[in-house]
């Protein structure tokens, strides 16, 4: 059985790409040098309506820790339900409270929110002060299906033992573990052998020149306005083609 390949991205036009290259789902996202935010309305229904693979929302209102407030947690709700009618198969969750813990009063309210929809855990899991509780946690809500981590560590490569452990950890379940952080053609199949896992997340970015002639002299926020991101599909295609022989 070949390895699912998540790709996360941060546009329509990589959408098309990624799915091209074999992507098997997409985290549907904006802003993902913060992260990943939450898509826009209408991002969230042409990716729905041009996809033919699974898309799963990633539920984030603003970039930043992953304790939110009441005002935030209402925009989290309505965010999901924007996301069931644009169509989207999933989405992608996760809160905290100040001491590290997971924030389950607000996971139970998402996942009613989501009822019926697929749900994966983001790396909010990455920030837990005990991973091990969490874990449990999460196990005993069987909505989620999926928890995306790097092991708790800068990349999956560097967290691969802690991430083999919670792939045993979860062996008899069916929640599974998704590495992702740092992904890469060179390190996926080694992070994939060592510790197990069934599924893979990456961006797999490269810079997209921009085909704007006239150059201002003004900047948009932080960004280089020269150059956006855009989905590599060599970089899919290589690492779809290492996981079928895993």
């Amino acid at each position: 059985m070949s390895v699912l390949v998540e790709v996360c991205i941060d546009s329509i036009g990589s959408l098309k790409v990624a799915e091209r290259a074999g992507a098997d789902r997409i985290e549907l996202c904006s802003a993902l040098r913060l992260g990943g935010l939450t898509a826009s309305c209408g991002y969230m229904q042409l990716a729905v309506q041009q996809a033919n693979i699974p898309i799963y929302a990633i539920i984030r209102p603003r970039e930043g820790d992953f304790l939110y407030s009441s005002d935030e947690a209402e925009v989290m709700l309505k965010d999901i339900a924007m996301a069931r009618q644009a169509g989207c198969a999933g989405v992608v969750i996760g809160a905290l409270t100040a001491q590290g813990q997971l924030d389950l009063p607000l996971i139970d309210d998402m996942l009613a929110e989501a009822k019926g929809m697929g749900v994966t855990f983001h790396r909010a899991f990455d920030h837990c002060a005990d991973p091990e509780s969490a874990l449990e946690a999460l196990l005993a809500r069987p909505a989620i299906e999926r928890v995306l981590t790097s092991g708790q560590a800068s990349s999956a490569e560097q967290g691969k033992e802690a991430l083999k452990h919670w792939v045993e950890m979860t062996r008899q379940a069916a929640l599974q573990i998704m590495p992702g952080a740092g992904v890469t053609p060179d390190n996926a199949a080694a992070i994939l052998s060592h510790c197990g896992a069934r599924e893979i997340h990456l961006s797999a970015r490269m810079g997209q020149p921009s085909a704007m002639q006239h150059r201002a002299v003004a900047t948009m926020g932080e960004g280089d306005d020269a150059c956006y991101p855009m989905t590599n599909p060599a970089i899919i295609r290589q690492i779809k083609a290492l996981s079928a022989h895993l």
